[in-house]
C-alpha cells in the first residue's frame, strides 16, 4: 500500500486583508479613489495646467481617503438594518 504524505497548510488567521491601515473592501475603494484622482489630474492638467491638476489630485485623493477612514472606523455600526419582523417558514421541513 502507498503511504499518503500530507503537508500542513497555513490558512491564515482568518483576518481581513490589510494594507497601510486600510482593511478589506476599503482597499478596492482606495484603489478606485486614486485612479479617479489620477484621471482628475490628467483632465485638469490638460485643461488648466499642471498646478490645477496637482490640486485636483490632492483634493480628490485626500477627500476619498478621509471618507474611507471614517467609514472604516464606523465599522458594523454603519450598516443599515431591517427593523421589521422577519418570519422564516419551512426551515425544518425535509
Amino acid at each position: 500500500m502507498e503511504e499518503i504524505i500530507s503537508y500542513p497548510v497555513f490558512k491564515g488567521l482568518q483576518k481581513p486583508l490589510e494594507f497601510m491601515g486600510i482593511r478589506g473592501k476599503f482597499i478596492y475603494y482606495a484603489a478606485g479613489t486614486f485612479l479617479l484622482g489620477f484621471i482628475g489630474f490628467l483632465v485638469f492638467n490638460i485643461l488648466m495646467g499642471f498646478f490645477a491638476g496637482a490640486i485636483a489630485l490632492v483634493a480628490i485623493a485626500g477627500t476619498g481617503i478621509v471618507l474611507i477612514f471614517i467609514k472604516q472606523k464606523l465599522g458594523l455600526h454603519a450598516k443599515q438594518r431591517y427593523k421589521g419582523i422577519v418570519h422564516y417558514t419551512g426551515l425544518f421541513e425535509y
